[in-house]
């Protein structure tokens, strides 16, 4: 398995949730819960992870509120 080298958005609070993207492997974008850093992790695809950094800057989602 390939070593991700994660790191924090500089928009992190070091007291909230938060979570870490690993870019440095060409094919596959790695994303992890900061505060389980030894836990699952979420691999995508660099193109689907533009698609999804493109929807969020263009407010294409929305977010709902947590139940």
């Amino acid at each position: 398995m390939p070593e991700y080298q994660y790191r924090k958005s500089t928009y992190s609070d070091p007291e909230a949730e938060c979570v870490e993207t690993a870019t440095n492997i060409p094919t596959t974008i790695a994303i992890r819960d900061s505060k389980n850093p030894t836990g699952p992790s979420l691999r995508l695809h660099p193109t689907t992870w533009t698609a999804f950094q493109t929807a969020l800057l263009t407010k294409q989602l929305t977010t709902r509120p947590a139940h």
